[in-house]
C-alpha cells in the first residue's frame, strides 16, 4: 500500500519502507528525528518536467531551474545538477552552495527583492545566466556594480501580473499587494530604462505568482498578461530571448487531495507559446522535493487529557516549521502497523516550549511510547526552514538509493550550536 504523494514510500506487510529500506532500519542507523529522502522520487520528479518539455515543440529550448530554497542539501543539488537541471537562487549563500554541489553557473538565475552589491558582484563574477530584477532601484544598483567590474549583467524583470493564485496568503507572490516584482503596467517603462543602461543586457521576462498551486488556470492567466508585455516590447525593438514562468505547482499533502499532473500544468503554457521561438525557464521547488521526503520521529510519551490526548514526539516545530507557520497539514503515519490495534485521537506535539509546537492535530493513531512515526510530504521547506530554537540540534538527513542508505547531513551536536559564541571577559 502506497502512502500519500509517492510510490517510493510504501507499506510492505504493515511496515513502512523508503524504496527498499525499512524506515526502522534507518532509525537504527541514524536515530531520530531524521529527514529521509528517496533518490528515485527526486529523479522521477525532475524528469517529469524534462520529459513533458522535450515532447513539445515549444519546449525544445528549455531549462528547469530548481528553486533551491525548498531544500538546499548538497546531495540533492548535486543529483539535480547531474540530471541537467539549473538552479533558481535567492541569496549569495545559495549561489555558493549550488556551485559547491557541481552546478553550472550558466544555468543559474538569481531572484529575490534585496540583492546586495556583494551578492551582485559574486554572481557576475561567477557568470550566472540571468538576474531576475525586482525593482527600479535594483536596476540602478546592478548597472553600477556591473560597470565597476567592466561587465554587462544579463537581466529579466520579474513582473507582477496581479493574478490571484488561490493559495495561502503567505505564499501568494503575484498580487499587487506583494513585495515581489514590479507591477506589469510599469514594466514597459522599466524595460526601456534597462535597455538604455550601458551595463545591462535585457534577456527575458520573469513571472512567478505563488506556491502550492493546485489549479493550473492562474498560470495561463498570468502568461496571457506576460505575452501582452512581450508584444509591446517587440514593437519597441527590445528583443526578449526567454520567458521565466516561475514554479509553484503544488503537491498532494492529504490522501483525498487531487494533484495536477506536470503535463496538465505545462501543456496549456507550451501550446500558447508555440511558434514564439523563446527559451522557456521553469523554477519548480516543492514539486520536485516535497513528496520525495519525510521526517522520521519517535513517540516519547502519550499524555491523555480531558479535552485532548497528546502524543509527544522527539521532533518539534524547530524541525518542521510549516504546521506552526502556515497551519499546514502533513499526513502522519505509523512506521509499523499492528492489524487490529485500537486507535485514539491525538495532537502530535513536540517538546519545544510553545503552544504552537505541533506537527499534527486530531490524528487517529495506534501508537505506544517508543513507536516510530513518519511525517509525510516533508521534503520541501522542512530542513530548509529548521532552526536551533530551544538549543535543539537540527535533524540528520539520509538519502535512500534502492537498497542503500547514504548519510547526507549528520546530526549537529550541542557544542556546535554555541561554538561561534563567546563569554564576556573577566
Amino acid at each position: 500500500m502506497n502512502t500519500v504523494g509517492t510510490p517510493h514510500f510504501a507499506y510492505r506487510q504493515n511496515e513502512l519502507y523508503a524504496e527498499e529500506i525499512p524506515l526502522a532500519q534507518i532509525e537504527a542507523a541514524f536515530g531520530t528525528p531524521t529527514y529521509v529522502y528517496s533518490r528515485s522520487a527526486l529523479s522521477a520528479n525532475l524528469e517529469a518536467f524534462q520529459r513533458v518539455l522535450a515532447s513539445h515543440p515549444a519546449g525544445a529550448n528549455s531549462l528547469v531551474c530548481y528553486a533551491v530554497k525548498a531544500n538546499s542539501n548538497l546531495a540533492i543539488l548535486n543529483l539535480f545538477a547531474r540530471l541537467g537541471a539549473g538552479f533558481d537562487i535567492v541569496s549569495g549563500g545559495e549561489l555558493e552552495r549550488v556551485l559547491a554541489a557541481g552546478a553550472d553557473a550558466g544555468k543559474v538565475v538569481f531572484s529575490g527583492v534585496g540583492k546586495t552589491e556583494a551578492e551582485m558582484e559574486q554572481a557576475l563574477n561567477a557568470g550566472i545566466l540571468c538576474f531576475n530584477v525586482e525593482s527600479a532601484a535594483e536596476l540602478e544598483r546592478l548597472n553600477l556594480v556591473a560597470c565597476r567590474l567592466g561587465k554587462k549583467a544579463p537581466i529579466s524583470l520579474r513582473v507582477n501580473p496581479d493574478v490571484d493564485p488561490k493559495t495561502h496568503p503567505y505564499i501568494s507572490t503575484g498580487l499587487k499587494t506583494a513585495k515581489f516584482g514590479v507591477p506589469i503596467e510599469d514594466a514597459l517603462a522599466l524595460y526601456e530604462k534597462a535597455a538604455a543602461l550601458p551595463h545591462l543586457q535585457v534577456e527575458g521576462i520573469d513571472c512567478h505568482i505563488g506556491s502550492q498551486l493546485l489549479d493550473p488556470s492562474p498560470f495561463v492567466e498570468a502568461l496571457e498578461r506576460v505575452l501582452q508585455l512581450l508584444d509591446a516590447l517587440t514593437t519597441r525593438n527590445i528583443p526578449i530571448h526567454h520567458l521565466d514562468l516561475g514554479g509553484g505547482l503544488g503537491i498532494r499533502y492529504r490522501q483525498q487531495d487531487s494533484e495536477p499532473s506536470v503535463d496538465s500544468y505545462l501543456r496549456p503554457l507550451l501550446d500558447r507559446l508555440q511558434g514564439r521561438g523563446l527559451k522557456i525557464i521553469l523554477e519548480p521547488g516543492r514539486r520536485l522535493v516535497g513528496n520525495a521526503g519525510l521526517l522520521l520521529t519517535r513517540v516519547e510519551f502519550l499524555k491523555p487529557g480531558e479535552g485532548k490526548n497528546f502524543a509527544v514526539i522527539d521532533a518539534a516545530m524547530n524541525d518542521l516549521m510549516r504546521p506552526a507557520l502556515y497551519e499546514a497539514w502533513h499526513e502522519i503515519q505509523e512506521v509499523r502497523r499492528q492489524p487490529g490495534s485500537q486507535t485514539a485521537v491525538y495532537d502530535v506535539v513536540g517538546p519545544v516550549c510553545e503552544t504552537g509546537d505541533f506537527l499534527g492535530q486530531d490524528r487517529a493513531l495506534a501508537v505506544a511510547p517508543g513507536d516510530l512515526l513518519a511525517v509525510m510530504s516533508a521534503g520541501a521547506y522542512g530542513m530548509a526552514m529548521s532552526s536551533n530554537y530551544n538549543t535543539r540540534p537540527r535533524a540528520a538527513e539520509a538519502m535512500v538509493d534502492g537498497d542503500k542508505i547514504h548519510c547526507i547531513r549528520r546530526r549537529e551536536t550541542v557544542a556546535e550550536l554555541y561554538a561561534l559564541e563567546q563569554k564576556l571577559p573577566d
